[in-house]
């Protein structure tokens, strides 16, 4: 790997475009080529991932409302497919749709360094484009592996959420490399398509603070649409703000350190195996990542626990992340109230740890049900449970070693009597490093389970088998990596949605 030295340059003094950070992401998409073979297989498992969660929301409303969006904007052929419907669509806007579905349940892959992501969110658009323009299995690949390559680098690099900006602005960036690796466009086009990504998508973590809206599954898709205009526009000859990080009007002056941001990017040399996608993981819970470990670990501790009436508090020691984001370090009331939304409740780990305490399993629906979250016995056990930062977790949580690296936490529930029972949990069951890693079978397993009554048997046959023969499918076959739903159901929900301006 190659240590990337990334800071502010004055316009007085004009940094070179080879050694600025947005042209060397491009470099390393544009030289992504003899692909590795592990990090092809697991491209496959996310790609399965993805059509795992976007079936199971395929009538969920915000899914809904991007179809409904997407698809009045009707393609001239060949255009690409839409989850949920028989129409196409111009590429940007089957990525918004196909982005929103793949995200609505927070319920695939992620990334987690110094700071977050979902590297799963740059297969929507990348599939999209490559339906559009005729690309193989084998070209979709080179262009998921280039984007979660550049993604992760970002993360591990350059953290967002500490000054409050939203973490799609590096997804962003990881789509345009990949869409530029995918169909081998010049270095200088992907380069003006990811500084052009990047200034567009810069938003604030609002997204994620207080109240969370729908908007928390759109923001990708958002990303991802943006991230294909911008390539379309770089392949036009168009130019883009430069040097989008380093200038002194740029990412870095303004949106993160200032002046004086320092960074360091690792990114592999030329001929480097892309192996960053290797690095990151999925998620057996639908639920914010550094849930897993702590639904993990209350089924663990559900039998210890005896009758829940008893208990006089519960205290989740933690990482700074974890208490922060989604614990009670937030300060958001809104992370306590059983009237919260969906996309609130999957970001409280209070809610979240009292339900698989009680429940001893996790449903992507019928745990964030408002009949669930309003029980009273859960609204009880629920506002007993509180966060506290530990330092140890939080340096886990930063371990440099992969296979160290912690997400979990150490729960301590005081009963009535005094009795004091303590558990802990570095990582989920389905981490790499974790009980049960996740593998290509449980991959199968986690699509049939979400696909259960929504496609049929021969239909999840079809679509396993496509996926699992990406390397080999023509540009025709891409189709198959749409496992067909029950198209009259999708319409007979869409239909009692309120219409837009479309």
């Amino acid at each position: 790997m190659i240590e990337h030295r990334v800071r502010v340059h004055p316009s007085s003094d004009p940094l070179p475009r080879e050694d600025q950070l947005a042209w060397k992401l491009a470099a390393v998409a544009t030289a992504t080529d003899e692909l590795d073979a592990s990090s092809v297989a697991m491209a496959v498992n996310r790609v399965i991932d993805n059509a795992s969660v976007a079936v199971a929301s395929v009538t969920r409303r915000p899914v809904a409302v991007a179809r409904a969006q997407a698809s009045a904007h009707r393609a001239t052929a060949p255009g690409a497919s839409v989850f949920g419907s028989r129409v196409r669509v111009p590429p940007e806007w089957a990525a918004w749709a196909n982005g929103t579905a793949v995200r609505e349940l927070d319920h695939h892959d992620t990334y987690l360094a110094a700071d977050y992501s979902h590297p799963g969110d740059n297969i929507p658009p990348l599939l999209a484009v490559a339906q559009h323009t005729g690309r193989t299995g084998a070209d979709l690949l080179r262009g998921i592996v280039a984007a979660y390559e550049i993604h992760v680098a970002l993360v591990k690099g350059i953290c967002l959420h500490a000054h409050r900006i939203d973490h799609v602005a590096h997804l962003s960036a990881a789509t345009a490399g990949g869409l530029g690796a995918m169909l081998r466009l010049p270095t200088g086009t992907v380069h003006q398509a990811i500084q052009q990504a990047v200034h567009t998508t810069t938003a604030t973590r609002q997204s994620r603070k207080g109240e969370i809206s729908s908007w928390k599954a759109f923001a990708p898709a958002f990303a991802g649409k943006a991230a294909i205009e911008a390539a379309d526009r770089a392949m036009r000859g168009e130019s883009s703000p430069s040097p989008i990080y380093e200038g002194e009007d740029g990412f870095l002056a303004w949106m993160l350190d200032g002046p004086g941001s320092d960074y360091t990017v690792l990114l592999p040399e030329r001929d480097e195996p892309r192996r960053a996608i290797l690095d990151t993981y999925t998620k057996e819970h639908s639920a914010e990542y550094q849930a897993q470990a702590i639904i993990d670990l209350a089924r663990r501790l559900r039998d210890k626990a005896g009758p829940l009436d008893q208990v006089r508090s519960i205290v989740l020691h933690t990482s700074h992340h974890t208490h922060h984001v989604i614990g009670s370090g937030a300060n958001d009331p809104q992370k306590y109230d059983p009237r919260a939304s969906r996309e609130t409740l999957d970001h409280s780990v209070p809610y979240i740890f009292a339900v698989a305490l009680e429940d001893g399993t996790w449903h992507h629906e019928r745990s964030y049900a408002p009949e669930r979250a309003r029980r009273p016995e859960t609204v009880e056990l629920w506002r007993k449970i509180t966060t506290v930062e530990d330092p140890e977790w939080t340096r886990r949580y930063h371990d440099p070693d992969p296979q160290r690296r912690a997400f979990g936490g150490r729960a301590v529930i005081t009963l009535a009597d005094g009795t004091v029972i303590e558990d802990e949990l570095g990582v989920a069951d389905a981490h790499p490093a974790g009980a049960r890693p996740f593998d290509r079978p449980a991959y199968r397993r986690k699509f049939r389970t979400l696909a259960e009554g929504i496609v049929s048997d021969a239909d999840q046959n079809r679509f396993l088998s496509a996926a699992e023969h990406l390397t080999d499918l023509g540009a025709a076959d891409l189709d198959g990596l749409f496992p067909a739903v029950d198209l009259e159901a999708v319409a007979a929900y869409d239909a009692q949605l309120p219409k837009g301006l479309f």
